[in-house]
Formats: structure tokens, C-alpha cells, sequence
């Protein structure tokens, strides 16, 4: 019983934690009451790999 409610609770942190990045970083906008936590997500964001133009066209002519 204690494992299912500390997988809801975790499933309930990491679902807030997606719907504020969309709501707020995502678009380019400051969390309000609580900026560093939109600045964490926005250099975790800037450090995540990305495929620009040049490389989806690659992927498409193998």
C-alpha cells in the first residue's frame, strides 16, 4: 500500500513539473512566485539535444 501511494505521489510531482514548464517556460515567460525553478527548467532545456533542419534532412535521405 505504501508503494502505491509514493507512485501516485511521484507520478503526481512529475506531472506538475511538465504542465508548469508548458505553462510557463515553455513560452517564454517567468514562473511567477517562484523564478528559479523556471530558470532550472529553462537550462535543462537548453541542455537537451536537439535535431536541427540540417540533420532531420540527413536522417531522411539513409
Amino acid at each position: 500500500m505504501l508503494f502505491v501511494a509514493l507512485a501516485i505521489l511521484l507520478s503526481l510531482v512529475v506531472s506538475g513539473a511538465v504542465a508548469l514548464y508548458v505553462a510557463f517556460p515553455h513560452r517564454g515567460e517567468r514562473v511567477p512566485g517562484v523564478p528559479w525553478i523556471g530558470d532550472a527548467m529553462a537550462k535543462a532545456a537548453d541542455a537537451a539535444p536537439v535535431i536541427e533542419d540540417e540533420e532531420r534532412d540527413l536522417l531522411r535521405l539513409q
